[in-house]
């Protein structure tokens, strides 16, 4: 009989232990997921942001959508001005200005911007980020405002649940991670 009581013990004991293991194990693991993750989305993020400013310099708005911004900035330029003298010199002497048109698409390729890659989430198994472009009135001011971004569920895979949160008091996977506002001229990414 107390062979029995021992072994039943034993297995009781070798239960609770694996269980405590496995609830140390899971909240540790869905930290260094969501760490690893999130670093990953916000380089892609502002390799967005980056890409969206090089249009914003050609064609004078932010793109509405990823296929005009992979268009314009593999088939048409940048342009670049060189002022020589002093344009502010009253007798208008000795001022020259020099406008050169560089292809956006060699820029794009010597740093490395792979253009076709931008709309996909990494870890989204095929979604893509949300892109929004447009103009508004800003304190008086006609602006070109832009956002891009995605919800955490979309890249968190198993983590996707809210029940998580439980491990981070801020994690909310309906939360959208972006750059930019609708609202106001502002570029800022909200992962900081």
């Amino acid at each position: 009989m107390k062979t029995i009581i021992s072994v039943v013990l034993i297995v009781i004991i070798a239960f609770l232990a694996w269980a405590l293991i496995q609830g140390i194990k899971e909240p540790i693991a869905f930290q260094e997921v969501k760490e690893a993750r999130k670093a990953v989305v916000v380089s892609k993020l502002e390799k967005i942001r980056k890409a969206q400013e090089y249009y914003l310099d050609i064609k004078g708005v932010y793109a509405g959508n990823f296929d005009s911004l992979a268009y314009v900035l593999s088939n048409d330029s940048f342009t670049i001005e060189k002022i020589i003298g002093d344009p502010d010199d009253p007798s208008g002497e000795g001022f020259e200005r020099i406008i050169t048109r560089i292809s956006a698409k060699d820029s794009m390729s010597k740093i490395n911007f792979d253009l076709t890659d931008l709309p996909s989430i990494p870890f989204g198994e095929g979604k893509t980020f949300t892109i929004e472009a447009d103009t508004l009135t800003y304190q008086s001011t006609l602006v070109n405002v832009c956002e891009v971004g995605t919800r955490w569920k979309d890249f968190m895979g198993e983590y996707a649940s809210v029940k998580f949160s439980k491990y981070d008091n801020s994690y909310d996977p309906n939360k959208r991670m972006k750059f930019g506002n609708m609202n106001a001229p502002n570029l800022s990414g909200n992962w900081k």
